[in-house]
């Protein structure tokens, strides 16, 4: 049985590649969550460390074209498989039936979010041990301030089966992402160039001004507190 709290105190400020390491060897049934730059980095990673690794991606069908293009670059760049992750068709075409395709403006992204990334991730992780994120610390003061390098993930846990969620760069800054990415040539996705700097779903996403905070630019309707799309739910539960 893994101690996670003597686990979290061993991990408690390690380098990426330690905390890396760390979980690709206490788990084989482990997965990288891919969406944006700080997880191509893991990706890097870990490839120096196993040669198979497991990589999925959310598929929400409303990603832009750069960021369908960027997935398949990533692909080829390391040659591994990504799976992509789709929502259910059915309870897609329900929603928009009755709420249209951009409900989220008005009610919050909360529903579309859930159908779109959630139950995909959902059932993708019950079939996991762990899964390892690119959540950093900076990406936002209201809901990231406080997660450790290593958690249980009670969010997506069941009863019988705990799972357990690795944050690797949890302490690195913004520009430390980029030095990577710009000492190692990992590939990334061409809206970073266009002034995107987190990016989600095309109609939730915009370029962010000079000096903005990188979230500033996701859900830009909402209040800071609630940027977050169930991913990641436990933050917000345990900031508030």
């Amino acid at each position: 049985m893994l101690d996670i709290t003597n686990l979290q105190t061993e991990l408690n400020n390690k380098s990426p590649r330690k905390i890396l390491r760390i979980a690709l060897e206490q788990f084989d049934n482990i997965a990288i969550s891919f969406s944006g730059a700080e997880d191509v980095i893991l990706i890097d990673m870990a490839l120096q460390m196993k040669k198979e690794i497991q990589v999925f991606s959310l598929d929400t069908g409303r990603l832009h074209p750069e960021t369908y293009r960027f997935i398949e670059k990533v692909r080829k760049h390391y040659q591994i498989d990504i799976e992509c992750l789709s929502p259910d068709t059915l309870k897609l075409e329900t929603l928009i039936k009755e709420k249209g395709l951009f409900s989220f403006y008005e009610e919050g992204h909360q529903q579309c979010c859930g159908l779109r990334k959630v139950e995909p991730l959902k059932r993708k992780l019950s079939q996991l041990d762990a899964w390892i994120t690119g959540q950093r610390k900076d990406q936002s003061l209201d809901t990231r301030q406080t997660i450790p390098e290593v958690q249980i993930d009670s969010a997506f846990s069941s009863t019988n089966k705990p799972l357990v969620k690795f944050n690797p760069l949890l302490n690195w800054s913004s520009a430390q992402v980029w030095d990577y990415i710009e000492a190692y040539q990992v590939p990334y996705n061409p809206l970073h160039q266009q002034g995107f700097i987190s990016i989600g779903c095309e109609p939730c996403t915009r370029a962010v001004l000079p000096n903005q905070h990188e979230r500033a630019g996701r859900w830009w309707w909402e209040s800071e507190a609630k940027k977050e799309c169930g991913l990641h739910a436990t933050n917000i539960k345990t900031n508030q």
